[in-house]
């Protein structure tokens, strides 16, 4: 089975959708799929590049932001994604843009099932300019998205029952199947050595992962230490990046300059191994995201054993993985939140229970469990495909 994969730049950083691809195609790869990528090259002259690649698009006016936010765009070839198409099988869209909708037209001309992912809500897109709450962008979003790349679909991964929920409530007409994106279990690997990050000796530490952006809604971690009973016990450490990281780090300086917290706020972005040995040395897991298709951010933290507080919402998925309502917030609810925190903090003896509850959790998500739900999907996108073939015959 060759498997054709669509993505306009795998090769992003600081970009949780092409993290997610880069290692899908990976493990799928693994288990003996035939996995080709179509997407912008490697700005690594060094690094690994694509089957089918293509030249990278620069935006007009706000390319800069799109930068910023972990995003690239390809530019379209048509000769290259005609190749590409030909190529495959079955083709799996990771996005709903531009790209995919030239593939797309490019697969029906030439008979070539599809299958797609959900990774982005239309308010992922339009949060920055902060619009997310924009009825007219994001139903006009959501409906150019259905038509012109999952209803050409056989079958929408779904990586959260939340998102299935939401697709099927706009009469998406392609079969939704929930598959989580997967997390890497492994086994027996020693702590990595403590990062260079510089951390106090402070009571309490409370870490929170993911991309500084106005949907992750860091603001409100830092505003809930107004009223927190803790505050001057608390270390917060922010491990991400992006565009709104002057802005948070504002804020952060006035809790410290008033006094409301003792220590610094500690800002970074950290690899894999750093995140989990700071998750492994806090007290506290926090997790803001006001739009979330599914925050596996939050899982690779609290699976070493570490008690979350996720805010809860229409649009995130996150909260799935508290095993308590203790561990949920009302999303933008800074005083909830400080509660949530100052209860934890306060009972610690039920805190290292409830801890031990979370070691192990992250199997229920192993992406080897995913790639063969995902090998699958592919298999019965092609079915399907043949079977209206079929139908079409005999009539």
């Amino acid at each position: 089975m060759k498997v054709l994969f669509v993505i306009n730049s795998i090769y992003t950083k600081g970009n949780g959708l092409a993290t997610s691809a880069r290692r899908t195609v990976r493990y799928l790869k693994e288990a003996g799929v035939d996995v080709r990528v179509l997407s912008a090259k490697n700005p690594d002259p060094n690094g690994e590049q694509p089957d089918f690649p293509l030249k990278e698009y620069t935006l007009p006016l706000i390319g800069f932001l799109v930068r910023k936010q972990g995003f690239a765009f390809a530019e379209i070839n048509r000769d290259v994604i005609h190749e590409a198409v030909a190529w495959a099988d079955v083709i799996h869209l990771e996005e709903p843009f531009d790209l995919e909708i030239a593939v797309a037209k490019e697969a029906i001309e030439q008979g070539v099932p599809m299958t797609a992912t959900y990774h982005l809500h239309p308010e992922n897109l339009f949060a920055t300019a902060h619009l997310q709450n924009d009825p007219y962008f994001n139903r006009m979003t959501m409906r150019f998205w259905r038509n012109h790349i999952y209803n050409l679909c056989e079958i929408v991964q779904c990586p959260t029952e939340n998102v299935r929920q939401r697709l099927a409530k706009w009469h998406y007409k392609a079969e939704l199947r929930v598959i989580s994106n997967g997390l890497t279990i492994e086994e027996g690997v020693p702590s990595p050595q403590q990062s260079d990050l510089t951390l106090s000796n402070a009571k309490y530490r409370i870490i929170t992962i993911g991309r500084y952006s106005v949907e992750k809604d860091l603001i409100t971690l830092l505003k809930s230490m107004k009223y927190s009973a803790f505050s001057q016990d608390i270390e917060l450490v922010l491990a991400g990046r992006g565009p709104t990281e002057h802005t948070l780090k504002k804020y952060a300086d006035k809790l410290y300059k008033k006094g409301i917290l003792r220590y610094p706020v500690q800002f970074g972005f950290f690899a894999l191994p750093d995140l989990q040995k700071l998750a492994e040395e806090s007290d506290l897991y926090v997790h803001c995201a006001i739009i979330e298709v599914e925050g596996l951010s939050c899982m690779e933290a609290i699976r070493v054993g570490l008690v979350p507080v996720i805010a809860k919402g229409k649009l995130t998925a996150t909260s799935q993985f508290a095993l308590s309502e203790k561990s949920v917030y009302t999303a933008k609810k800074p005083k909830e939140l400080a509660r949530r925190i100052d209860y934890w903090l306060a009972h610690e003896e039920e805190r290292k229970e409830e801890a031990v509850r979370y070691k192990g959790m992250d199997r229920t998500y192993d992406i080897n469990k995913s790639v063969s739900q995902l090998i699958s999907m592919f298999e019965d996108a092609i079915a399907k495909k043949e079977a209206k073939l079929l139908k079409r015959k005999k009539k």
